[in-house]
């Protein structure tokens, strides 16, 4: 069987809302991620992938979950991290990334909106509740 090995970010911003992004041509919604290169760890995986999709730069604060799945009979497994903006600028500039836009949506709304992953999404809300009781 196939495999694929990829890393996603989770990032809050003080406002308790989520670093999310939308596909090229497409109303569906995810976090940042993507594939891992070869050489290339989880962690690092997942701070270019951010810098790519988003333009903002990050730092790895722990790592949530390995999950693993099958997907078109492809062995998936994608490391997901908490992460924290430390720098760069929120824009999308490079369409070859197919990614048409990158925001800030509070966890409601991002819900409400359709999922790449929405199997995903009792994670991201476990992170934004235990966000919203640590600050």
């Amino acid at each position: 069987m196939k495999e694929w090995r990829g890393a996603a970010a989770i990032c809050l911003n003080e406002k308790q809302e989520i670093l999310v992004v939308r596909g090229m041509g497409t109303d569906i919604w995810s976090v940042p991620s993507g594939g891992i290169e070869a050489g290339e760890s989880p962690e690092e995986c997942c701070i270019r992938e951010v810098k790519e999709e988003t333009g903002c730069e990050v730092e790895i604060v722990r790592e949530l979950k390995v999950k693993q799945t099958e997907i078109k009979g492809i062995a998936v497994t994608t490391y997901y991290f908490l992460v924290d903006i430390t720098g760069g600028k929120l824009e999308v500039d490079d369409p070859d990334l197919n990614i048409e836009e990158a925001c800030w949506k509070s966890f409601e709304e991002f819900e409400s909106l359709p999922q790449m992953y929405a199997e995903d999404l009792p994670l991201f809300k476990s992170v934004s509740h235990s966000f919203n009781t640590i600050t």
